[in-house]
């Protein structure tokens, strides 16, 4: 049997709203290839959580098969908790952008 490797990434999460669910946002830095600027590129994935991570918290997540329409990850380990500082400051952010 042919062992394939999941893909793990670290990401914050910016939406707990949901039950068993978080909206983890992924950034990636890269440079430009013709103005050679430092870009910052942000995706933002639904990852299963039955661990219980909470807005701020910064999470390792696993690639899985698909759980839902929309959900393909879930939380493996929450890598660091989140402040109270640093939760109003992106609840302040996300208020902003609605």
């Amino acid at each position: 049997m042919k062992e394939t490797t999941r893909r793990r990434l670290t990401g914050v999460v910016v939406s707990d709203k949901m039950e068993k669910t978080v909206t983890v946002e992924l950034a990636r830095t890269y440079r430009h290839p013709l103005y050679q600027k430092v870009v910052t590129s942000h995706k933002r994935v639904k990852a299963h959580d039955e661990i219980g991570s909470s807005i701020g918290d910064i999470v390792l997540i696993i690639e899985s098969k698909p759980i839902s329409k929309t959900k393909r990850w879930f939380v493996q380990e929450i890598v660091k908790r989140a402040t109270e500082d640093v939760v109003e400051e992106m609840l302040e952010e996300v208020e902003e952008q609605e």
